[in-house]
């Protein structure tokens, strides 16, 4: 058996179950008993789930305490009326702020760790000793050369399995040899293993009745405006990175609203496979109708104006561009988006783009599900 780093921690209620020769090999041992309805079934009540690139994982109860990569899956919990996970990639990029728009739903943070902290070491699972990771393990291990295979197999062996795929943005190289996941594919996918489909199925129904909602509204091709989406650097912001809008998401709002991209078909890379920033003037050139600036989710809408905004109205060159003259420069929303922030994110997007000023969603129903009252 590997040590681990906290070898001396004493016995914890999963090290009692292991060293009874209780743990199914790839599987996790956690809270109460459950049935196997919405995964494979096993035996004496256990059950498989199956995710790429990890494959079958069988848990012999309902996880109780998890980790998630990211504000994507940590919201898809939220909807599943899950506690929050007991960490994510970076507590600053999930934006709780955003359930503000739900009322009866809300999610403290002040308790929630940060897997990354100049690195992400195995000290940190033994620490949170979660039932379930929902991460991809090949993000860590193609983010980091310190993480390899044993590593995850040792964390997978030892604390609890991983489950998870990268289903934020679809740039990654080492993911082009397995699928990615729709948000309600992956969203159905961590249903099964928290056993709670019945709020999936719910959520489900929520959302087809939103986009139903959304799709009046959203106007012709022709009439759609040419978007420029970028990362600002600072509150005066004079350098950008510019991100296409893709799959994945991370941008599904945008895709659900059907802007255009206005870096699509200009001489700018994408961030993702350059690293590299553009100026102001680089910008002048392509002279997007709107700029959707991320970096700024922690921001309120008026203080965003007071500062980025306001800044630009001001900057020589900045102040030529034709989103800043017509007052067409807004906070493009986060990365990672799950059932609920999507909502959120895409009828905040509406009312800028397409000057919707009505509600899209039930808030009501939203929050039912969440507390249980399917």
């Amino acid at each position: 058996m590997v040590e681990t780093p906290n070898a001396d921690r004493g016995l914890t209620r999963r090290d009692t179950l292991r060293y009874g020769g209780a743990l199914l090999a790839g599987g996790a041992l956690a809270g109460c008993a459950g049935s196997a309805e919405d995964g494979t079934g096993g035996g004496d009540g256990s059950y498989t789930v199956s995710i790429e690139p990890v494959g079958e994982v069988t848990f012999d109860s309902v996880p109780e305490t998890w980790v998630a990569n990211n504000g994507s899956w940590a919201d898809m919990g939220i909807a599943l009326g899950l506690e929050p996970p007991e960490g994510v990639w970076l507590t600053r990029r999930y934006h709780t702020q955003y359930y503000d728009a739900v009322d009866g739903v809300s999610v403290d943070k002040s308790d929630m760790a940060s897997l990354y902290q100049d690195g992400v070491g195995k000290e940190q699972f033994y620490d949170f000793d979660a039932d379930v990771h929902v991460i991809d393990p090949n993000f860590l291990m193609n983010r980091f050369s310190d993480w390899k295979q044993e590593d995850v197999d040792e964390i997978r062996d030892t604390v609890g399995p991983f489950f998870g795929n990268c289903i934020y943005a679809q740039h990654y190289p080492w993911h082009d040899d397995y699928r990615y996941y729709t948000l309600y594919e992956a969203f159905e996918k961590l249903a099964t293993v928290f056993q709670r489909t019945d709020r999936f199925e719910a959520f489900e129904a929520v959302h087809d009745d939103f986009e139903s909602n959304l799709a009046p509204v959203v106007p012709g091709v022709a009439e759609r405006p040419e978007v420029a989406v970028l990362w600002g650097v600072g509150d005066q912001p004079e350098q950008f990175y510019p991100y296409a809008i893709g799959e994945g998401t991370g941008f599904k709002h945008l895709n659900q609203l059907g802007v255009r991209d206005a870096l699509a078909e200009s001489d700018i890379k994408d961030f993702h496979a350059s690293r590299a920033a553009i100026d102001l003037e680089t910008l002048l050139n392509v002279d997007p109708e709107v700029l959707m600036l991320r970096g700024y989710e922690a921001t309120s809408a008026s203080e965003f104006q007071r500062t980025v905004v306001e800044f630009l109205q001001d900057h020589a060159v900045a102040s030529e561009l034709t989103a800043v003259q017509n007052g067409d420069v807004y906070r493009a929303g986060g990365l990672y988006q799950g059932p609920i922030t999507y909502m959120v994110l895409t009828e905040r997007t509406a009312a800028q783009l397409y000057d919707v000023d009505e509600q899209l969603f039930d808030r009501t129903r939203v929050a039912n599900i969440v507390a249980g009252d399917i």
